[in-house]
């Protein structure tokens, strides 16, 4: 088997409601880059990868250009087996990991079509039936923001992300927490995420104004040493993100203590292979995971849902269903949120299909 040709489709989501998070970042409408990959034998892969602006050092049209400058490494290679081409790949064009994480996604794809299983199936075996989810609020005020939490609360969702810092008042993010943490009683777990946007005197302070509560933080700070000092000094359990992005900063926020969970993001490690590398890392640490990625639609979602129900249950402690967030759907028969929870399918592959009249004309062909 070879790969014929390579399609890409740039494709704006639209969020359904504005989402608002530390240092004036926005999710409002933001480019998709959607991949396909075809053979000789007739058999198709699909990748995408939905870079935020302005949030981590990548952007949707910066894809394009990646893809066409590994074209004649791809163009006539067998797709079979993704971390192998995936390491020609990194030896002809280095870094760059976020638009290849879209080409590693659609490698797999293609592989598990072609041996007839759920990718699932390659990535280590199911290990759940279906992945708990978790809900991310807006950063707005506090009682708008109770009001999403309630309403997630009563879809069966247990595990709420409050989005905190973009008006750069602690004292409201403050109540932001407290608001929300009312709103679904005790037991359900809830973070507050700054996505970096505190300085480590704003995160202590906040953090301290709600030491009474049942909470978790989210990389407050920018730095691993900085969330590794708010952390030592609020004595609460922190998830690390942003920070997260390979094997050496796994293993630096880990010294650091600091790292109770961490975020996976697929784009961020450069897709499947290193995030599943990084999971296993995980694994080996005892460190719980979220695994998901920056932002997508139906094709990310399906491969973050693959990936999680391959993941222990003991440190799985969520994944995102990302195309619930966003319209237009780009698969109709992706996955869906279901009891709070997110499943594959178990059709071949990722097991979605995208639809070409909504994804439109093509950005680029090469072939």
């Amino acid at each position: 088997m070879k790969i014929q040709r390579m399609t890409l489709w740039q494709v704006p989501l639209t969020s359904h409601e504005t989402y608002r998070m530390a240092g004036g970042k926005t999710c409002d409408t933001v480019e998709s880059v959607v991949l396909r990959l075809d053979t000789d034998e007739g058999l198709t892969g699909w990748g995408e990868v939905c870079p935020i602006p302005h949030y981590l050092p990548a952007y949707a049209r910066g894809v394009a250009p990646v893809i066409e400058e590994l074209a004649p490494v791809l163009i006539g290679a067998d797709p079979i087996g993704p971390e192998a081409l995936m390491a020609r790949c990194d030896a002809f064009l280095q870094g760059h990991v976020y638009a290849k994480s879209a080409l590693d996604m659609a490698l797999w794809d293609l592989t598990a079509k072609a041996a007839a299983m759920p990718l699932y199936r390659l990535l280590g075996g199911r290990q759940m039936d279906s992945a708990p989810l978790y809900h991310s609020i807006t950063c707005v005020e506090p009682d708008v923001m109770a009001g999403i939490a309630a309403t997630a609360y009563a879809q069966g969702i247990r595990q709420f992300q409050v989005k905190v810092g973009a008006d750069e008042d602690w004292q409201a993010d403050v109540a932001r927490i407290r608001a929300v943490r009312d709103a679904v009683g005790p037991g359900p777990l809830v973070y507050a995420d700054w996505n970096c946007g505190a300085t480590t005197l704003t995160a202590i302070r906040a953090a301290q104004a709600v030491r009474d509560l049942d909470i978790m933080l989210e990389q407050p700070c920018e730095s691993l040493e900085a969330c590794a000092e708010v952390r030592k000094v609020a004595g609460i359990a922190m998830k690390i993100d942003e920070s997260a992005h390979d094997m050496g900063s796994l293993l630096k926020a880990h010294a650091l203590g600091c790292m109770d969970v961490v975020a996976l993001k697929l784009s961020k490690f450069g897709g499947l292979s290193a995030a599943r590398r990084g999971r296993d890392l995980c694994l080996h640490l005892k460190t719980m995971m979220t695994i998901e990625d920056t932002w997508g639609s139906d094709i990310t979602t399906a491969a973050l849902a693959h990936l999680a129900i391959t993941t222990p249950p003991r440190y799985l402690l969520n994944t995102c269903d990302l195309s619930g967030y966003v319209t237009p759907r780009v698969a109709p028969d992706g996955p869906v949120r279901e009891n709070a929870r997110l499943a594959p399918s178990e059709r071949p592959g990722l097991g979605v299909s995208p639809d070409e009249i909504v994804l439109g004309d093509p950005l680029a062909v090469y072939q």
